[in-house]
């Protein structure tokens, strides 16, 4: 995309335009370029919900040694989903806020190398058909879909076999591990997509604004290859906090968080993620909670994280 703002070029960086602070040697290696703009932030990882190790208060001088695909930023000037790493704030710049006209920086090299093999530890089509069976329906649309499903594996730190279990057993009860799926008979305009089921346009309208991109003006991106694992991370870490929930096998609090009332459902899901954890692990650790608490027992769909997150500080019990 053209930026309008971008009216800098990467040759200004070398008059030596810099933040205070930013006082580290540069690597040999490292490419320079410019920042426009003010209080731009440095992010610990190439995601807008990763952690902010410092702002940049005006135009800056920064020494890129990689860059790195993650999270779509949109700014005035264009957009970007490339993070330019920058050693000496320890932390990644998005490229949306780099004066240059491209999307990505020319001559800087992808961190960790072009294209890598898929990292050890990520899902495969036999591993899921072995957890779940017979609900994986359709296997080559699954397989089609595993390498953006691990990729928001790994950005969501969904690392563990107990997180891996949990939302491995959530989105098959969802959509069958099928990123492309429409919830059967729902003609809402925000009715049910992609693997995690978008619902409602208090889920559709905060995920497109945190990705960038009109989802209540074509909710069915939500269900294509490149936006449906991203917006079931979105909603597992954003939306919702569902990770600490997995690691104390709290399938309860999870299955509350996904929004459904409790019910027959529940166990059906406690079953799955109990396949899950012993084809994970070889065995199904005690401890397993699969109810819910009376504060959970209803439609909890329509809360905001914050008042969802209020119910656990109610009631108390199993859930």
């Amino acid at each position: 995309m053209h930026r309008l703002r971008r009216t800098l070029t990467a040759v200004l960086s070398l008059v030596g335009l810099t933040a205070a602070g930013l006082v580290a040697a540069a690597p040999a290696h490292a490419a320079v370029f410019q920042t426009y703009g003010t209080g731009v932030n440095v992010r610990a990882d190439a995601f807008l919900s990763s952690a902010v190790v410092r702002t940049l208060s005006g135009p800056t001088s920064i020494d890129v040694d990689c860059q790195k695909e993650g999270d779509l930023v949109t700014v005035s000037g264009g957009s970007s989903r490339w993070w330019a790493h920058v050693p000496a704030l320890g932390g990644y710049v998005t490229v949306a806020y780099v004066a240059i006209p491209e999307d990505k920086l020319p001559g800087v090299p992808v961190c960790g190398g072009g294209d890598p093999e898929p990292p050890t530890g990520d899902i495969t089509l036999a591993d899921v058909q072995a957890m779940f069976g017979s609900r994986i329906a359709n296997p080559a649309l699954v397989e089609t879909g595993l390498p953006s499903l691990n990729q928001a594996m790994r950005d969501a730190q969904i690392n563990t076999p107990y997180r891996k279990a949990a939302f491995l057993a959530t989105l098959v009860h969802e959509s069958r591990l099928e990123y492309n799926i429409r919830e059967i008979g729902d003609t809402r305009p925000y009715g049910g997509r992609g693997y995690i089921q978008l619902t409602g346009d208090f889920n559709y309208g905060p995920a497109g604004q945190y990705f960038g991109i009109d989802l209540l003006g074509n909710p069915d991106l939500a269900m294509s290859l490149q936006w449906s694992a991203p917006i079931a991370r979105w909603y597992w870490t954003v939306a919702r906090n569902i990770n600490p929930f997995a690691d104390q096998l709290n399938m309860g609090k999870v299955n509350a968080a996904i929004g459904y009332p409790a019910g027959a459902e529940d166990q059906r899901r406690c079953d799955s993620f109990a396949n899950a954890i012993r084809y994970l692990t070889g065995s199904v650790p005690g401890g397993i909670v699969c109810t819910r608490s009376k504060a959970y027992a209803g439609d909890t769909s329509k809360l905001t994280r914050a008042q969802f997150d209020a119910l656990g500080k109610v009631g108390g019990g199993l859930g």
